[in-house]
């Protein structure tokens, strides 16, 4: 992919949560840009009640963040181990990455296949195959002698990068949205789009006629430092979600994802007619300009860097000259980069086509009746 001509200056970077920039500030303390095409502007996160409209449907992730960064030992030089997803067979995909001196970590070489790493709590970590061919960062490991999760919760912490102050509290990385996983899987990284929500900010949204469906995607590692397209992750799109977002599609709302890993997951349930189907499992999935949108009209996400994959998502939304004129905007308003940052609004120049509106509309009736 061709990566916009944009450099975000390092003074960009949100180092802190907002409502740690001053006294009396909430999460919502950010702002919003909204890019309806190529036509752009600013507003607080605060106004975003009044710039959705009743009959509205806003998809969230409540796929909760875990403690995914755990220090380890791989013989005698010492490495942390992000944790990205669980594998059917047990296995855990990792990235293994080198302390910096700095309490954050840069990145290493992936692997070796057959290393031994040493956890806390007695447990170790066989490193057997990367994910990908090819290698890379993402490896499957094999946990012995204490289950992974539970290492977790006792010497895990969030995943942080370089961009930031200082360690935060899990709370800080948890979204309004979190919900606890039964079996207390989650994601690596917050599904960052959905922190500015607040319970203030959802009751007046309900209040005014915007509803919500929720969606599970447990997000994987995305380190700063590459921006290849996600691997597999874990999806589900439960069945009143569905047949919420099909309904409003064919009563003339949007559909508008609360992050992309909310849109990964409604696309993974979406048919070639626009009508989406109660589905889970893994999703390998690359939203892409070429491959289109067929379940969502819009998205709420936060600013990505000019290289990362994301942006092909948000092309697939709103298009080439609607996302490089946002992030020119971006820039020149001084936005604030990353999870702790500044979000972004995008909604298509056009509305759904009525021919796709009156199909969902038809296989929504007959999965009512």
């Amino acid at each position: 992919m061709r990566a916009p001509a944009l450099r975000v200056p390092e003074a960009l970077s949100a180092r802190v949560p907002a409502e740690q920039r001053g006294p009396g500030l909430d999460r919502d303390a950010v702002r919003l840009l909204v890019s309806r095409g190529t036509r752009v502007s600013h507003h607080a996160f605060g106004e975003l009640p009044r710039l959705l409209r009743a009959g509205d449907l806003l998809v969230v992730n409540t796929s909760p963040t875990l403690a995914a960064a755990v220090d380890g030992l791989l013989g005698h030089a010492r490495v942390v181990v992000h944790f990205s997803a669980r594998g059917d067979d047990g296995r855990w995909a990792v990235e293994l990455r080198e302390p910096d001196g700095r309490g954050t970590t840069r990145a290493r070489a992936g692997g070796p296949a057959g290393a031994v790493l040493c956890l806390p709590a007695g447990a170790r970590l066989l490193v057997e195959e990367p994910l990908g061919e090819g290698g890379g960062r993402l490896w499957w490991a094999r946990a012995e002698g204490a289950d992974v999760r539970a290492v977790l919760r006792e010497h895990g912490r969030p995943i942080r990068y370089s961009y930031t102050e200082r360690d935060q509290p899990l709370s800080a990385y948890q979204t309004v949205f979190a919900l606890p996983s039964p079996d207390g899987e989650g994601s690596a990284e917050m599904p960052s789009a959905a922190r500015p929500f607040t319970h203030r900010m959802v009751t007046e949204l309900v209040s005014r006629g915007v509803r919500f469906a929720p969606v599970v995607l447990h997000a994987g590692v995305a380190s700063a430092e590459a921006h290849e397209p996600p691997a597999a992750e874990r999806f589900a799109v439960p069945e009143t979600s569905a047949r919420l977002i099909d309904a409003t599609r064919a009563a003339g709302g949007r559909v508008i994802a609360v992050g992309t890993t909310a849109v990964r997951a409604v696309e993974s349930a979406v048919d070639a007619g626009g009508v989406v189907r109660a589905r889970a499992g893994w999703t390998d999935l690359v939203v892409t300009p070429e491959r289109g949108v067929r379940g969502v009209d819009g998205l709420l996400t936060g600013l990505h860097e000019p290289e990362a994959s994301h942006l092909l998502m948000l092309r697939a939304v709103a298009g080439r000259a609607a996302v490089e004129r946002g992030y020119e905007e971006a820039v020149r308003g001084r936005c604030l980069w990353h999870e702790f940052g500044d979000v972004h609004l995008v909604l298509p120049d056009k509305p759904l086509t009525q021919s796709v509106a009156r199909a969902t509309l038809g296989e929504s009736a007959a999965r009512v009746m």
